[in-house]
């Protein structure tokens, strides 16, 4: 584990678990979930990256430029594929500092899995004005690749906490929790004005259209969530009576590579790299007292 520290702000990261964040603290607030002591599932973290793909590819199928690709799918989460390949590997340390730590991960292909290569690289700094992550990946092969990149932060949820998100539309789902189409947020949920949590319903969404920005409000202080233009979707995960809510930039919308190009103002997403080029995003966080 490695502790960064900078200002009023305190965090805790494992790389070789899935390069995650264990904890994000302001003034010894909890701004992410505090991971627990004992956690060996990635999924109990407080923030992990997603490369070199975001959120589900139904039932882990796809075709890209005329090639059928099949990748391993989880029990929990079957019959799909979920959040690439980098959270479930550990990822090699190639700088630290008190408050800023560098790390990569290169994955080599593999027949039965993602068969492109490629390399990520994650920079997790702190400073006074709050945690900044960037995220890149890098086509290291020799045919063009599709690629995506997601981050997975869960945020500290307090009893009257309040998202605040403005986007153009929202996709709703189908019995197997994969996207059919693109709708107004008032037909689902419309947090532009700042709903409560206790009041929403079940919500695991992309959010399409958006501006980047998302303010969380509770416990006391305000907490301002920023991501990269490229960053073109936040999908919102929030079960009902949990301590975490997710609000997740990522470049592409979920089952990018079966969704309509209609969907959203942005597209689905999809980029496809050429050998050596590289796709990034970029997040930061920032907390105030709560006036």
């Amino acid at each position: 584990m490695i502790l960064l520290e900078a200002g009023d702000w305190r965090a805790i990261l494992a790389p070789d678990m899935g390069g995650a964040m264990l904890s994000l603290e302001w003034q010894e607030r909890a701004v992410f979930r505090p991971t627990p002591d004992d956690a060996t599932d990635i999924l109990q973290t407080a923030c992990f990256p997603l490369v070199p793909y975001a959120n589900r590819i139904a039932n882990g199928r796809f075709v890209f430029e005329g090639r059928s690709v099949g990748l391993p799918v989880l029990e929990k989460f079957a019959p799909h594929a979920i959040h690439g390949e980098g959270w479930m590997q550990p990822w090699t340390i190639q700088s630290r500092s008190s408050d800023v730590v560098a790390m990569t991960l290169d994955w080599q292909g593999e027949p039965a899995g993602w068969p492109w290569p490629w390399r990520a690289k994650q920079i997790v700094s702190l400073s006074d004005a709050g945690l900044e992550i960037e995220l890149c990946v890098t086509n290291s092969g020799g045919e063009i690749m599709p690629a995506g990149l997601g981050l997975h932060p869960y945020f500290h949820r307090h009893s009257d906490s309040r998202l605040a998100l403005t986007a153009s539309g929202v996709l709703a789902t189908n019995a197997l929790e994969l996207p059919d189409r693109f709708v107004p947020p008032a037909d689902l949920v419309d947090w532009s004005s700042g709903l409560a949590l206790a009041k929403a319903p079940f919500v695991d969404h992309a959010y399409g259209g958006w501006n980047g920005v998302a303010r969380i409000m509770g416990g006391g202080c305000d907490v301002v969530m920023r991501a990269s233009p490229s960053a073109a979707w936040a999908q919102v995960y929030a079960p009902a009576d949990a301590d975490f809510f997710c609000v997740e930039p990522v470049t592409h919308c979920p089952d990018a590579f079966k969704g309509p190009a209609s969907w959203g103002s942005s597209a689905n997403g999809l980029v496809a790299l050429q050998p050596g080029e590289t796709l990034a995003l970029h997040m930061t966080v920032s907390a105030s007292a709560h006036a």
